[in-house]
Formats: structure tokens, C-alpha cells, sequence
């Protein structure tokens, strides 16, 4: 049997990892400023996340959520404690897509509702409801397709009011990222979010606040959305939740009621899944890691907006998105293989950096060495 050819691999293999290194099997070291897609939240193999997953392996790894699990009372605490939403509940399952759909699921379980208000460039997931609400027609099945997705554009506040105007009485929900990652780093407006949370609360429909690449302390806050001082009904998070290991979960505000069997999963909130999203809220709480995502990233976006080859810097904290013109489109290969930088990409040129949360300002300073040699040599 082979591999069913999806994925457009580079041709390097990762043996090892530790911080913001990672090295192949050749020995070669890399920068990592993309954590495998914003997961690497507090850094490779960090050695808290490494102890506390160890400990838990030998005492049991999984059981079902037919039985009680201790660590997901003490995830849900301590979760609360540190995004700031106590009174909120927690469901656990296994990846992002997976808490959209969830999320989109009780919404409509909520208010008996099917539409769906999505935006220009979003990207939700891969899954049924979840891909459905993703702007990206070249993955969205025809079976997908018959969801009843609206989507709007981003940051227009005039086009949601009218949207709302003519349809909000059907309206079950709306999904936004804080920050759409795939879509550009491409930053939702306080004044957006405000309207959104005015508009569900006038209609009764559901505020769906997607964090699962923007969230979990990338921004410089808990969820990106929380910028906008308004509380979403529902957060959805996911990969940096875990540090690699594979968990996810939705953060469910007092007024969305649960019920037996309305919501379930074979592997979420196992107890080495615990294990793993503990380790990270605690090393981000202990080491102020929000604080110093805000504290770097402004930094680095500052000294980004000083080139003039670069178009325009997007993002907040440890999520920013570097808008290029045509004549860098190799630029992020170049990165990788000239330099052993690992970074994302947006099409058309958008590079973009999610490095872990604990990255040194020495990295950042070195990337910036980097790419300033890199424009230079594209004149």
C-alpha cells in the first residue's frame, strides 16, 4: 500500500526537535517560525509537556468518556482561569474542524436554525458543516455543498447589517476567525466583531468565534477575538491546544444548555489529550507567554513595515502576515532551502509566521538579517 498523494511535500525529513529547532535526518538544523501550522505552541519536546505526558502514559493513556476523567474538570478550571471565561463550558473532541462542527451543531440544536453567515477567504476546516462554511470551493464536495452557508464580506459592517436586515430570522449562526490564517492573516475589525455579537443578540442566532489558529494566546491575548470586548457565544479552538499532540474542544457560554447525547466523541478529552493541553496552559500561564507574544510581535511587525519591497504587515502577537509583491514569490522557498527557515504561505504572496509562543527575540532578529538579504538580492 502507498500514500494516497494529497499533501505537496518538501523533501526534508524532521528526526528531531527541541524549542524553536528542529533538525533533519541528515543533521542540518532549522528555524522553525510556522510550528507545523500555528501547533507548536510553547516549543518542541518542551520539557514540562514532555514530563507530563510521560507521567500520564504509565499511569493510563485513554479510556472513554464513559467514565469519569479528573484531568478534564482540571482542564476545564484551568482553561477558564486563563481565557477569562469561567462561567463557560468545555467540550472536548480531537481537531479544529471537528470543534466547528461541533459549535455549528449546537448552535442550530440552540435556536432550530440552518443558515450559516461565513466570510470572503475563510477557512474552517475539512469536514462536512465545517468545509461548507470555508471559502474555498476547489475542497468543498458536492455533498458539502448543500449546507446553507451565506458568505459575506470581511469587515463590512454595512453588508452584515443588510444581510441580517433581509434574513435574520433564519440566521443559526455566524463563524469568524479573529484572525483568518489561511485566508491572509487578515485581522477582523473591533467595530466587526461588536456588530456581529449586536446583531446574533437582536436575532438570537449564535456568535461562533473560531480561535483555532488565532487563538489559545498567538495574538497576544487568549482569543484574538477578544480585542473587541465582546464575548462570542461559542470559541472553537484546536492546534496550538495540544503542542502537537492531536485535541481540540469548544468553549460554550452558560446560556447554550447541554443535554445527554446531544454532542459526542470516541477519542476527545482522553487522559493523555489532558495531559497535553495542561502542560501548555500551564507553561503559557507560568511564563506570561501571552505577554510576550504581544511584546515580540510588535517588535518584529515594526520592523517588517521598514522595508519598502513589503507591501503591507498583518496580524497581532505571534501571528503576522507579510504581504509581498510577484517579484518574491520564491521567497519562502528560498527561506527553507537557502537559509533552513521554515515559514507558511497564503497565495497569491503572503508569508506567513506562527512561531512557537516562548520564541527568543535573537530568532526574530536573525530572520530579520535574513530576509533583508533576501530582498536585496531580488532587485
Amino acid at each position: 500500500m502507498q500514500l494516497f498523494d494529497v499533501y505537496p511535500l518538501n523533501d526534508i525529513t524532521i528526526s528531531s526537535a527541541k524549542g524553536s529547532r528542529v533538525y533533519d535526518d541528515k543533521g542540518n538544523e532549522y528555524l522553525d517560525l510556522y510550528g507545523g501550522h500555528a501547533v507548536i505552541s510553547i516549543g518542541h519536546t518542551h520539557p514540562h509537556y514532555v514530563e507530563r505526558l510521560s507521567t500520564q502514559l504509565k499511569k493510563v493513556g485513554f479510556y472513554s468518556n464513559s467514565v469519569k476523567i479528573p484531568q478534564q474538570v482540571e482542564l476545564a478550571a484551568l482553561l477558564g482561569k486563563v481565557s477569562g471565561k469561567e462561567d463557560y463550558h468545555l467540550f472536548l473532541c480531537n481537531s479544529g474542524a471537528e470543534a466547528n462542527e461541533n459549535a455549528l451543531k449546537l448552535a442550530s440544536f440552540y435556536n432550530g436554525r440552518k443558515k450559516v453567515v461565513a466570510f470572503k477567504k475563510a477557512f474552517h476546516g475539512r469536514t462536512s458543516l465545517a468545509v461548507a462554511a470555508t471559502d474555498n470551493p476547489s475542497i468543498v464536495a458536492p455533498v458539502n455543498a448543500s449546507a446553507d452557508v451565506t458568505f459575506l464580506p470581511f469587515n463590512d459592517v454595512e453588508a452584515l447589517e443588510a444581510f441580517f436586515a433581509a434574513h435574520g430570522e433564519e440566521v443559526s449562526s455566524v463563524i469568524i476567525e479573529g484572525i483568518q490564517g489561511v485566508g491572509g492573516i487578515n485581522v477582523a475589525s473591533p467595530v466587526f466583531l461588536q456588530a456581529i455579537r449586536r446583531l446574533c443578540d437582536q436575532y438570537n442566532a449564535i456568535y461562533i468565534a473560531d480561535a483555532v489558529q488565532c487563538g489559545y494566546g498567538r495574538s497576544g491575548r487568549f482569543y484574538s477575538h477578544d480585542r473587541s470586548g465582546v464575548d462570542a457565544d461559542v470559541y472553537s479552538m484546536a492546534k496550538g491546544m495540544g503542542n502537537g499532540f492531536p485535541v481540540a474542544g469548544i468553549s460554550i457560554a452558560p446560556k447554550l444548555h447541554a443535554k445527554h447525547g446531544m454532542l459526542g466523541t470516541t477519542f476527545g478529552g482522553n487522559h493523555l489529550a489532558c495531559a497535553a493541553a495542561l502542560a501548555v496552559l500551564e507553561v503559557i500561564d507560568r511564563d506570561n507567554l501571552m505577554e510576550h507574544a504581544k511584546t515580540l510581535g510588535d517588535y518584529w511587525m515594526t520592523e517588517l513595515k521598514k522595508f519598502p519591497q513589503v507591501k503591507e504587515v498583518r496580524g497581532e502577537g505571534l501571528m503576522i502576515g507579510i504581504d509581498l509583491g510577484d517579484q518574491f514569490l520564491t521567497l519562502k522557498k528560498d527561506l527553507l532551502y537557502k537559509h533552513r527557515i521554515f515559514t507558511g504561505e497564503s497565495k497569491p504572496n503572503v508569508i506567513r509566521l506562527l512561531p512557537a509562543l516562548n520564541l527568543e527575540k535573537a530568532d526574530v532578529d536573525h530572520f530579520l538579517d535574513i530576509f533583508s538579504t533576501e530582498l536585496k538580492a531580488s532587485k
